[in-house]
């Protein structure tokens, strides 16, 4: 069975991007970067919101950047491979290989998309998947928790969701970082 997952650098008092929008503290070392590159290979296809999707759409040309280590090379090639589906409303078009422009969410487009994929799908975007979420569609949510309190900012998890979970994973990373992996409980 194709899952939906939801996974997220966090902070350890649960956001994303500080108050200013900034994640410069989740920027992976190498051997980090290696364990997302590895969680990356079963993704089929990414759903994401606009702004995930615009810092994402760097990949598309990380490769023509200069001193790219072979880790972010790596990982350039495995995100050019997957399907991307984008759903925003001000977007006009996307400027990435493998990419559709979707208008709005559909949870019905969204499972149909499931039951039709062979290898996983991925949903990233504290909103987008907030609503995904809500309607039921996440399989699995992982949280990388990385060693830093930011004190406000974007939520990884939307305020007033109740999921029940599983814990299917626990690892601890190099810097501190302790990787952690639930089922939802449909």
């Amino acid at each position: 069975m194709t899952l939906l997952r939801y996974w997220i650098n966090a902070s350890l008092d649960g956001f994303i991007a500080d108050a200013e929008g900034r994640f410069d503290w989740s920027e992976p070392d190498a051997e980090v970067h290696a364990f997302y590159n590895e969680q990356e290979r079963a993704i089929g296809t990414h759903l994401y919101g606009r702004r995930l999707y615009e810092t994402m759409s760097y990949w598309e040309t990380a490769h023509e950047q200069p001193e790219q280590s072979p880790v972010e090379e790596e990982y350039g090639r495995i995100w050019r491979a997957a399907d991307k589906v984008v759903y925003s409303r001000t977007l006009t078009e996307v400027g990435t290989a493998r990419t559709e422009l979707v208008r709005g969410f559909d949870a019905g487009d969204v499972a149909r998309r499931k039951e039709r994929a062979d290898r996983d799908m991925s949903i990233g975007g504290a909103e987008l998947a907030a609503v995904a979420l809500r309607a039921g569609l996440v399989d699995e949510v992982g949280l990388v928790v990385h060693p830093v309190v930011v004190g406000g900012g974007t939520p990884a998890l939307a305020p007033g969701l109740r999921l029940d979970l599983a814990l299917d994973e626990e690892r601890r990373l190099p810097g501190g970082l302790v990787f952690l992996r639930y089922r939802v409980r449909h």
